[in-house]
């Protein structure tokens, strides 16, 4: 759809150095249509525990002073649409999500809701947008929607990427902060069958649209030749690898631990940041057979895909993973590394004729023997077309086709 333009507040920063659901989309979007990418608002707390950062170092003066800031991501330099997406920094805010529920809390989110819509009609203002379509990604504690007699926006589509009631920081108040988001959208997409299920009770109209991932990023893994990156120059055996945020939610620990016990004669390769406290205390970060190399750019996974002989997903098998479709599932199979997973939800048992999923620990970690000795051309061709109908330019297909037929049984017409 031309001729329109994207408002897209996130909880996902554009300089968050893993990939999101919502750059992946607007970079999709920014090939038709300007997209204007609204960071959520650094807190007082934030500034303080980011001093040393880069960008906010960058970003200091704006932020002390209060402005709001336009910036452009490093990621697009060389993207012939780069032009066509600004990022936008919106002036700080208190952090208030330790506060209880009650009028304290609601009168000073509504004065940091109050700066978030500010900061969108200067950036309505400044850039002369007249017909466009917002997007909350996410991120319900502020401009769940946008007020219709204020923004007018075409329409307002709230997209719901994880069970929100899972997390204990998100649970305080991004429960009901969400199920009003939710409520007040025209239009609710879930990147998940269950939480559709959650959610369509409350939903005015709400579509499944899943995680997809960058193909032709990963599918360097198979196209180009990498050196060995630093932490495995000198691995000589087979290499069972992750991708991923080693937090404690998610992550079954004890499982990590009997792949590295039972596979003594191969290399458990873990890239991702460690926010857990689980891996020093199973002690699976002493292992003489794991490494962890912490975080990494998206950008700079293709070598270490590369020499996976096998991809895991050791997901627990619980509420918050029963909602999940794994951004790296995609990531994965577009690499075509073979894959076993744990069962954990119904969107991953749609996988099962190109992955391995075992329903418990021993035969999770069985299959990683059968992942590797039963892997040939065939079945890594069969991977990557799997991928391929898995794309972020299908993902904006679809939301497309979505605000398309929205629009088509209402008063508001579509702009030419």
């Amino acid at each position: 759809m031309k001729n329109v333009d994207i408002i897209y507040f996130t909880l996902f920063p554009w300089d968050h150095p893993y990939s999101s659901v919502s750059f992946s989309l607007a970079k999709e979007f920014i090939k038709n249509n300007r997209v204007f990418y609204i960071n959520p608002p650094y807190s007082y707390r934030d500034l303080l525990t980011s001093v040393n950062d880069k960008h906010t170092r960058r970003r200091m003066s704006d932020l002390l002073l209060h402005r709001m800031r336009y910036e452009s991501p490093d990621q697009l330099a060389d993207s012939p649409y780069s032009g066509q997406l600004q990022a936008v920094i919106p002036p700080m805010v208190p952090p208030i999500n330790f506060l209880k529920p009650g009028n304290f809390y609601n009168n000073i989110r509504e004065r940091n809701n109050n700066k978030l819509l500010q900061t969108i009609k200067k950036v309505i203002r400044d850039n002369n947008i007249k017909n466009y379509i917002y997007i909350n990604c996410y991120n319900p504690f502020y401009a769940g929607s946008l007020p219709r007699s204020a923004f007018n926006p075409i329409v307002n589509i709230y997209q719901c990427i994880d069970d929100i009631y899972e997390n204990s920081y998100t649970l305080k108040h991004g429960s009901y902060l969400e199920k009003m988001a939710i409520q007040n959208a025209d239009i609710t997409t879930v990147t998940s069958t269950e939480l559709k299920n959650i959610w369509q009770g409350d939903a005015r109209e709400i579509h499944l649209v899943p995680n997809a991932a960058d193909i032709n990023l990963f599918k360097r893994t198979i196209k180009e030749k990498f050196e060995r990156p630093a932490e495995i120059k000198e691995v000589k055996n087979k290499i069972i690898g992750f991708v991923g945020n080693l937090d404690a939610d998610r992550i079954d620990y004890p499982l990590i631990k009997k792949v590295a016990e039972k596979h003594t004669d191969k290399t458990i390769l873990l890239i991702g940041p460690n926010n857990n406290t689980e891996l020093a205390e199973l002690k699976i970060d002493k292992m003489p057979n794991v490494i962890m190399t912490g975080s990494k750019d998206i950008n700079d996974l293709p070598p270490y895909l590369q020499h996976f002989d096998v991809a895991m997903i050791p997901f627990l098998l619980n509420k918050l993973t029963k909602s999940i479709y794994p951004l790296k599932i995609n990531e994965y199979l577009a690499a075509g590394r073979a894959v076993v997973a744990t069962d954990f939800s119904a969107d991953i048992r749609t996988f099962s004729d190109v992955i391995d999923i075992g329903t418990s620990h021993d035969q999770f970690i069985q299959l990683i023997d059968k992942a590797i000795a039963e892997n040939s051309q065939e079945k890594v061709d069969h991977r990557v077309n799997v991928a391929n109908s898995n794309t972020w330019t299908a993902r904006v297909d679809q939301l497309w086709d979505i605000v398309g037929r929205k629009l088509s049984k209402s008063s508001i017409s579509v702009p030419r």
